[in-house]
Formats: structure tokens, C-alpha cells, sequence
């Protein structure tokens, strides 16, 4: 049986938390759970592979810390545990091809905008801006406010 799953980028701005709270509501209100993408970019420093492989270990073990106390709003919010998508990429847009491509269950992907006038944000932007291809997948995006209330989402999810 497959699962709508909805995708949502955990990185760390503050429109984050709108997007997961949206993508919560919706999943619960359709049956659905919430997957959750944290992307790795390459460690910029590469002179021994040594120093690059504990790099990339504190990156990982960061990476799972981050979405463990996320993990614990989605199940108090739908009942179920988020999937944790954690890929080395080197860019949200490259490990978003790669994830779209990978699991057909996913079937909306969730990103908020940036509030104050710091423009829409990176991610929002490149959609804007490059368009939503992910290869052969087509994905709708549900760009939401970054700064809805609870009430406000409540109403909209």
C-alpha cells in the first residue's frame, strides 16, 4: 500500500518550523506522514581524508540530533514517527532530485517563505526562479507563509 508522504527540508531557518507544522496538519488530515530531508553538503576541507571522514561523521551525527527533536513534534502532531532522509549532496536542490527519484510515495513537497524582507528564502527562491523539475517526477510544491500562526495553519491544513 503506498503512503502520501509529505517532504519537508529540515534546515535551519526559522521558517522551518511553519513548513513542518503545515506538512503535520496535512498529513494528519489525509492519512498521510511526514518525511523529513536534511541535506549534507561536502566538507570544504579535503587535505586528509582523515580530517574529512570525522568532518563528515560530526556532520551526520549533527544532521540526526536535529531531525531527533523534530521527530518528536511530528509525533505529537500526527501519531507517527517521520522518515528521516539524511543525503550527502551538493547543493537541497541536487539531494531533492535524488530523493524525488528515489520514492514515488512522496507526493508534496512543503517549503515556507522568509518573513522580513529578507526575500523568500534560498530554496523558495531557486524554485521561483529554476522551476520545480525533478527529472521525470513532477512534485507539486506548497509554498507556505513562514510566518503563520498555529491557529492560521489549524484553518488552512
Amino acid at each position: 500500500m503506498s503512503k502520501r508522504k509529505f517532504l519537508v527540508v529540515a534546515d535551519d531557518t526559522p521558517e522551518y518550523q511553519a513548513a513542518l507544522r503545515f506538512a503535520c496538519r496535512r498529513a494528519r488530515s489525509t492519512g498521510g506522514h511526514v518525511a523529513l530531508l536534511r541535506v549534507i553538503e561536502p566538507a570544504v576541507f579535503e587535505h586528509w581524508s582523515g580530517v574529512r571522514e570525522e568532518i563528515e561523521r560530526q556532520q551526520r551525527q549533527e544532521a540526526e540530533t536535529a531531525l531527533q527533536q523534530s521527530a518528536e513534534f511530528v509525533m505529537a502532531e500526527t501519531g507517527l514517527p517521520p522518515e528521516f532522509l539524511i543525503i550527502n549532496a551538493d547543493s537541497i536542490r541536487a539531494a531533492l532530485k535524488q530523493v524525488l527519484a528515489d520514492d514515488p510515495d512522496i507526493k508534496i513537497l512543503v517549503v515556507a517563505a522568509a518573513v522580513g524582507g529578507r526575500g523568500p528564502g534560498p530554496l523558495v527562491a531557486s524554485l521561483a526562479k529554476e522551476g520545480v523539475t525533478w527529472g521525470a517526477r513532477k512534485v507539486p510544491v506548497t509554498v507556505v507563509p513562514g510566518d503563520l500562526t498555529d491557529a492560521e495553519i489549524a484553518d488552512l491544513a
